[in-house]
């Protein structure tokens, strides 16, 4: 029986921890090319800058690896969170968003949910001393399976209203999205089936260049199928940097997302500990890795971008070339950061129809819920517990209850408080206490089999490619 927090004598040592600047470069790229496609969509889907993003994920993926240590780091790349997305939806929304009806630009709707995702950033950190004080197996007791699954499971579920308004404008592509999505999903072979997202979003682009250019059609509104006018066409040019603005409700929206992400970012460090023979977990430190992820985050927030994750996408790169080496992660980043000064690119990224976004999301979406599910049969979470079942059972429903059902606000200090737009916040916190508070009814014998999270190497799963 062995813990899934520490690697096994059995843990493979062959993987390449040193290679030449050549082949370096090449790893890098398509290391940049496993992130992209689900980096971009965050920009794309939220209204935030893409260079502005591409620039944060590149900048905070070399904090991290600078705090983590340059040659002892994970080669884990910080790409953009969708678990956030859900935050910056909530507080920019024009029509039912806490700051409707006062007269707040898009950009400015923005700088309030990116000083939420600061001030999230800094949980990180907070997370990161509790750790240290009272060990990874202690911390964990708080954030079990059972309370962050629900979580996922909310966030993919919160998202879906969005895939779908988005893939109404051409419903044709939207379906060709998918269809090449689910195409390579499943019958993709080495690093295809790693990006099923960019195949997709490019090949249903070029679909699009054949509609728009060659066809002369439009879309069912008589609205362009292409676009290439928003972001300018300098070949070199500064990001359009926001400065982040604070709010209590903005604050109060975002920080329960970062316990979805923390938990990722730990499972990350195992799977690749797993993987690689090093315990990451140990060295360079999960006190470590948490703070290099948080103040990415924190930096990510300060110039406009998005919050950010480890990538499972850039994980399952690592599982299938088992090379190590985290200086071609770090040449990933550079690049980024490159690609985050280009003005044309950007309109480029931009050019992408809504319809071919809203498709991709109409996968990823359903995959980020389905891997809370998945979560909770892998981690075999017992619902036959009736404190489980407790747990998942209100944390969906005040969850989901608060976003779609009738608005709700309490007055605090005169300012009306929209506990409709805290539902993921309230459902985590519920989560949370009922697990430490509710006595479980299973046997010892179940008790000794949930102590172990796995019991043989082989059971270690693979990295999901979805991610918080």
């Amino acid at each position: 029986m062995t813990s899934l927090l520490a690697p096994t004598s059995k843990a493979p040592v062959d993987g390449k921890f040193t290679l030449p600047n050549s082949t370096r470069a090449v790893m890098g790229l398509q290391h940049l090319f496993a992130m992209f496609g689900a980096t971009i969509l965050v920009p794309l889907l939220t209204g935030l800058s893409v260079q502005v993003t591409l620039l944060a994920v590149g900048i905070g993926t070399l904090l991290f690896h600078v705090i983590a240590g340059p040659r002892k780091a994970p080669p884990v790349f910080l790409g953009s969170s969708f678990a956030f997305m859900v935050g910056i939806r909530l507080i920019t929304d024009a029509e039912t968003g806490p700051f409707a009806g006062m007269g707040y630009t898009e950009t400015e709707l923005l700088a309030y949910a990116t000083g939420g995702i600061m001030v999230a950033g800094l949980l990180y950190l907070v997370l990161a001393g509790v750790v240290k004080l009272v060990g990874v197996r202690r911390f964990m007791e708080f954030l079990p399976t059972v309370v962050t699954a629900p979580t996922v499971i909310l966030i993919g579920v919160m998202l879906a209203p969005f895939a779908i308004n988005q893939s109404a404008e051409n419903l044709f592509l939207a379906v060709v999205t998918i269809a090449i999505i689910v195409g390579f999903s499943i019958w993709g072979k080495g690093m295809s089936k790693i990006i099923p997202i960019l195949l997709g979003i490019v090949g249903a682009y070029l679909i699009a260049m054949v509609m728009h250019f060659g066809l002369g059609m439009a879309n069912a509104d008589g609205s362009a199928i292409l676009d290439f006018g928003r972001a300018g066409t300098a070949l070199v040019g500064m990001p359009p940097f926001i400065a982040p603005r604070f709010n209590v409700v903005s604050i109060l929206i975002m920080l329960p997302f970062a316990l979805a992400t923390i938990a990722e970012h730990i499972g990350d460090m195992v799977i690749l500990s797993r993987l690689s023979g090093r315990d990451y977990i140990t060295e360079p430190g999960l006190v470590r890795t948490l703070c290099g992820d948080g103040i990415a985050t924190i930096v990510g927030g300060g110039i406009g971008g998005p919050a950010t994750t480890t990538y499972s996408e850039n994980v399952g790169v690592v599982s299938l070339t088992k090379i190590f080496d985290p200086r071609v992660v770090q040449l990933a980043a550079i690049y980024a950061v490159v690609l985050g000064f280009s003005p044309m690119f950007a309109s480029v990224i931009y050019s992408i129809p809504d319809s071919i976004i809203g498709g991709a999301s109409f996968i990823l979406y359903g995959m980020i819920a389905a891997v809370g599910i998945r979560n909770l049969v892998d981690d075999r979470v017992d619902l036959a517990d009736m404190k489980n079942t407790i747990i998942v059972s209100v944390m969906l429903v005040v969850g989901l209850g608060l976003r779609f059902g009738n608005p709700i606000t309490i007055g605090i200090g005169g300012t009306d408080l929209p506990i409709d737009r805290l539902g993921v916040a309230i459902a985590v916190i519920i989560g949370i206490v009922l697990n430490l508070v509710l006595p479980s009814q299973k046997t010892s014998d179940d008790d000794a089999a949930a102590d172990t999270l796995v019991t043989d190497e082989s059971e270690v799963r693979e990295p999901e490619l979805i991610h918080a």
